[in-house]
């Protein structure tokens, strides 16, 4: 006996969602596009790598919020008869191959840096502060866009996450402009990329855990499978709970499979209405799928529960 409940009276307009970041990702790619030409123009022009470093950190951040974009518009896709959740799992692969694209970025900017450090070039102290000063509003404005959505949502968060650590970054290209205007040290410009690469890995790598374990259908974090379980099982007329399943079906969204033994078959409907409220207003999950079993009955082997 098998019971399926979406639960969509928990308040989360998907489309509402998807219309609400809709324009921040519009701002944020614009804003980053002019920014990347601006910084790799003047770290030509000056002969800084911090300023060349950051513009490809920068290009790939470009890249990372367009396929954030992309990934969720097509979440938001009708699904189809081949594709019965629909798209929603884009925004997952986007936020991991984002983590992807840093992580590569990042051992790039380190050889380059090592490259330097060995052969120290001149660079221009002034234009490498007025460039990173600039980059340190947009970076900024870019960030606040996403403050809000990337509480709950792995996909912007990666959006929020790249906009904070380019940041901090371009403060610290500010910041060795300016040594170098007044020691004239030119080790200190590869050695600040160092620095770029080091605060783009510390700021990816949890990034990179979160979706290669939603990618795997990991219990998404901030669920404690254990507290659903007894949850579950503290239900009226529940025995026991067993054969549980928590999945994330997209960033935003989580699944949810149990066997329910339930020996009295009085109220079964009226349970599962209850048992998917509960879910959903506790653990965030709201696409819930019980299986009942009266207690005499034997499950079949664990490969297929």
């Amino acid at each position: 006996m098998h019971a399926h409940d979406h639960n969509d009276g928990h308040g989360h307009d998907h489309s509402h969602h998807f219309q609400a970041h809709n324009r921040s990702f519009a701002i944020a790619v614009l804003l980053n596009t002019l920014f990347v030409v601006i910084e790799a123009v003047y770290g030509v022009l000056s002969g800084s790598l911090a300023l060349l470093a950051d513009a490809g950190h920068n290009l790939s951040d470009v890249m990372g919020l367009v396929m954030a974009w992309v990934a969720s518009w097509l979440a938001n896709r009708a699904a189809t008869i081949s594709k019965t959740y629909g798209l929603k799992k884009t925004t997952i692969l986007a936020a991991l191959f984002n983590a992807l694209i840093l992580i590569a970025a990042v051992g790039g900017i380190t050889w380059e840096a090592i490259q330097r450090l060995a052969n120290p070039a001149e660079v221009a102290g002034l234009t490498v502060v007025v460039v990173a000063g600039i980059g340190v509003l947009i970076n900024g404005a870019t960030m606040l866009l996403f403050v809000k959505g990337q509480q709950g949502d792995i996909n912007i968060r990666g959006a929020f996450l790249h906009m904070a650590a380019d940041t901090a970054v371009s403060v610290g290209v500010v910041i060795s402009g300016l040594i170098l205007m007044f020691t004239g040290q030119a080790w200190i410009d590869p050695v600040v990329s160092l620095v770029v690469a080091a605060v783009v890995f510390v700021g990816t790598w949890q990034l990179l855990k979160d979706s290669v374990n939603l990618a795997v259908d990991a219990v998404p974090k901030g669920i404690n499978l254990a507290e659903v379980q007894q949850r579950l099982e503290s239900l009226p007329g529940v025995s026991s709970a067993h054969h549980l399943h928590i999945w994330a079906v997209s960033t935003t969204e989580n699944a949810l499979t149990v066997h329910l033994v339930k020996p009295d078959p009085v109220g079964d409907d009226a349970l599962i209405s209850e048992a998917s409220e509960m879910l959903a207003r506790e653990f965030r999950i709201h696409h819930t799928t019980i299986q009942w079993e009266r207690g005499g009955e034997v499950c079949p082997t664990v490969t297929h529960c």
